[in-house]
């Protein structure tokens, strides 16, 4: 039974169900003593207690002797819930139960509720911070790095862990990033971190795919690194991302979603990643040459790749995903290579190009 069931009321001489249960005297000039609902009494009082305070605003009160409302009954204490959240008050002159304005008691009540909410997820920030604090501190300690790998889940602790490795960066960072066209939003949160470290003294390098060079945030972006020493290449070739912080820490990707990463600390498989984005860094092409020569030839290793996308056979979506464009982007290379060709299908666009390579007979 509520708290109120113990306090105030009528004298026991006031009938059948009235006594110290009845609930605490409110007069007009004193209010209720609220006390802050759980989730059972929001359950009563949706089930019941809407039931009792309908026949207290009917009626204009209940009297405290009704037989409705015996002492034990669900009745009753749904209606001593009322009077403890402020929805109802006892008169003791005339030991009746009248309703009151529920904004009245919405006042009291609900707005400390959103008050405690705010709160908790407040306090819920701190902590979640606090924590993040302590794994970045795990996850750059000695202890971590003997690990192989560690893994990072959710888009924020990934960019969280990004932001640490780089504002802890001595030496270098390596990164290719695939796909083309890096989103602006990406771009503009990664420049001042990026411009920070380089102006440390950090070393970078990115290698970019080719169609990365049609897009203007990343051309801008780009340009804001170079200014300050990062080098900047493209390439035709597909690759995964990745990100390699003072050749001791390596990030990847562990879903197609990207929600989920790797972070790699073994030295052997670090050589090994090492060795890859070396490779790729020595047959890329500076993307910082704004002339007609390179324009050129970034075109004809498009031309190129697009070529050997067709000879092998791969569907429209995933050769425009190795080449790091749209669908429609990779169609219309098709087109024109039909147009080249001088042809109007893809059959004949392969025909002619088996002719082509085929070796002149005698």
């Amino acid at each position: 039974m509520s708290a109120a069931s113990e306090a105030g009321g009528p004298s026991p001489s006031a009938g059948p169900g009235v006594g110290p249960a009845a609930g605490p005297v409110a007069g007009p000039d004193v209010a209720p003593a609220l006390r802050v609902p759980s989730r059972a009494d929001h359950e009563v009082v949706r089930e019941l207690g809407a039931e009792v305070y309908e026949v207290a605003v009917t009626q204009g009160w209940i009297d405290a002797a009704d037989r409705d409302f015996l002492p034990g009954s669900t009745r009753r204490s749904a209606l001593l819930l009322l009077v403890d959240l402020g929805l109802l008050t006892f008169d003791s002159q005339a030991e009746r139960y009248h309703p009151v304005d529920p904004s009245a008691a919405s006042d009291l009540l609900v707005a400390p509720l959103a008050q405690h909410a705010s709160e908790l997820i407040a306090e819920s920030a701190r902590w979640n911070s606090t924590f993040e604090e302590l794994a970045s501190l795990y996850r750059s300690s000695p202890i971590n790095l003997k690990r192989a790998s560690t893994e990072i889940r959710g888009i924020d602790a990934i960019n969280r862990f990004i932001d640490t490795q780089v504002t802890n960066l001595r030496v270098e960072m390596l990164t290719a990033q695939p796909y083309g066209r890096r989103p602006a939003v990406t771009l503009a949160e990664a420049e001042p971190r990026d411009m920070q470290a380089l102006r440390r003294g950090v070393s970078i390098r990115t290698i970019y795919q080719h169609s990365a060079r049609q897009s203007a945030a990343t051309r801008e972006y780009v340009a804001e690194v170079s200014s300050l020493g990062a080098e900047v290449r493209t390439s035709d070739e597909f690759f995964k991302r990745m990100l390699v912080f003072d050749r001791h820490t390596a990030l990847i990707p562990a879903t197609e979603s990207h929600e989920v990463a790797v972070a790699i600390h073994e030295k052997s498989i670090l050589a090994f990643l090492l060795d890859l984005f070396d490779r790729a860094w020595e047959r890329a092409m500076p993307f910082t040459v704004d002339t007609m020569a390179a324009a050129r030839n970034v075109a004809a290793e498009v031309r190129s790749m697009t070529l050997r996308m067709l000879v092998e056979g791969h569907s429209d979506a995933a050769s425009a995903k190795r080449l790091g464009v749209s669908v429609r982007t990779y169609a219309s290379y098709i087109s024109m290579l039909k147009e080249e060709y001088g042809v109007e299908t893809r059959f004949q666009l392969g025909w002619a190009m088996s002719r082509s390579a085929a070796p002149a007979s005698d």
